[in-house]
């Protein structure tokens, strides 16, 4: 686990230029799939931008994990723009790369806005992310990122036992979106589904807690349809895999984009939930990602 997570954790993604995160994913699958029960057809190139597809025996359904993180450009007289919605706190540090080379700076506010101390100039549009400094224990693990790291791994460990399914690994999530339609086209076109799960990371809050088990989202902004949140619920309740249930009025992921689509496709957000979201300091219990990673594994050969 912690190799593979560290590697995710300290590969930078920020919405608009993930490739490096593609390229880190394609190499580790040509790698482990000769360890996978199912060998899958693997998907990518200029037609796809940067996102990744993998299609495993034959599909009924899909789990989509988003590979972008939240971030800054750089703007003019060092000042920055929020990439997505971080929490932008004076002294938070950013890190990223120039013409010129290696970038380590701190945030700094100046009433409404967002400025860097970096010693020169920053090339114009060039994207800073958070300083990374992960802390792992016998319960949790903190770090930067962990939206959607997280998600990205629990879909790597399905793909060890995933026999059926699409596995996909989707760009922009945090800012706007705009992959996902496309991505859905070129799914239908395949080997069409009738499901998806989105593998991403939820929220800490009054109704949900850490070591309480993954969350199954009834709704965010969006609603799910209920016919197949009770199938969903179902599975669960059969597996004895420890879940909470969540009820949000805002928020959204890549399930907003395949309820907006044009394909009649049910969706569900599942995902383990994090303190200090959108910081460099998000925080995620061990045994939640561990039901995350069971739930999907169970409910992807039964669905």
């Amino acid at each position: 686990m912690t190799k593979l997570l560290f590697d995710l954790l300290n590969t930078s993604s920020v919405s608009g230029n993930e490739t490096a995160m593609t390229e880190f994913l394609i190499d580790h699958i040509h790698k482990r799939k000769n360890s996978w029960k199912v060998q899958p057809e693997i998907f990518f190139g200029d037609k796809l931008h940067d996102c990744l597809l993998l299609k495993f025996g034959n599909p009924k359904g899909a789990v989509f994990a988003h590979m972008d993180t939240i971030g800054f450009s750089t703007r003019y007289e060092n000042q920055l723009v929020p990439i997505g919605g971080p929490e932008i706190e004076d002294g938070i540090r950013l890190t990223g790369e120039d013409s010129l080379g290696p970038i380590s700076c701190k945030i700094i506010l100046d009433d409404d806005l967002v400025f860097h101390d970096f010693p020169r100039a920053i090339d114009r549009g060039t994207l800073l992310s958070y300083e990374q400094s992960i802390i792992l224990d016998n319960e949790f693990i903190q770090a930067a990122y962990l939206d959607n790291r997280l998600g990205i791994y629990n879909c790597l460990k399905l793909c060890e036992e995933l026999e059926n399914g699409w596995v996909v690994f989707s760009t922009y999530e945090e800012h706007g979106g705009g992959s996902v339609p496309f991505l859905l086209r070129f799914i239908q076109e395949v080997a069409p589904i009738t499901f998806a799960l989105i593998s991403d990371i939820t929220w800490i809050t009054e109704g949900v807690r850490h070591h309480q088990g993954v969350a199954v989202s009834l709704r965010d902004r969006f609603i799910p349809r209920k016919k197949f949140l009770d199938k969903i619920l179902t599975l669960a309740n059969e597996s004895g895999i420890p879940y909470q249930l969540e009820v949000e009025g805002s928020g959204g992921s890549d399930g907003r984009e395949i309820q907006l689509s044009a394909y009649p496709i049910d969706w569900c957000f599942i995902g383990a939930a994090e303190d200090n979201v959108h910081t460099p300091y998000e925080k995620v219990s061990l045994k939640d990602l561990q039901n995350m990673i069971d739930l999907y594994k169970y409910l992807m050969k039964r669905l």
